[in-house]
């Protein structure tokens, strides 16, 4: 199962902002997607946050998501978030996700540009078809 990686089931760069984004844009942008987040890329394709539902909420919540000052993206974005490199094996990613919390994970290249994301079931699809194999 080590030779399956993660590059062979991630999708592709299917959602993405920048910090510098309204979160009002954002939040449609992450509602059309049907993702519980996604990553917030610079210029040259690198993770530097993570934007999710959750944070979105926290700062509506805050009753000031219409103000005039509209908040942006790296007001409310995580600033350290989790990442894996797209020649991860599932079987390692599985492990990390049994110890931390987060469903999905941005996916990275060789040079730690954002190429995809993984999610939870993609790993566990892609487990599943390699146990079916062995039978």
């Amino acid at each position: 199962m080590d030779i399956l990686q993660v590059k062979q089931f991630m999708t592709g760069k299917i959602l993405s902002f920048s910090k510098e984004m309204s979160l009002e844009t954002a939040v449609d942008k992450l509602l059309k997607s049907d993702l519980i987040g996604g990553p917030v890329v610079d210029e040259e394709g690198r993770v530097i946050g993570w934007l999710s539902e959750q944070d979105c909420l926290a700062k509506m919540i805050e009753g000031n998501y219409y103000s005039e000052h509209a908040a942006l993206v790296e007001d409310v974005m995580s600033s350290t978030p989790l990442s894996v490199s797209s020649t991860l094996s599932i079987v390692d990613i599985a492990q990390k996700l049994i110890h931390e919390k987060p469903k999905m994970y941005p996916v990275l290249d060789e040079e730690s540009r954002y190429v995809g994301l993984i999610t939870r079931k993609a790993i566990l699809g892609a487990m599943n078809q390699y146990v079916s194999r062995q039978k």
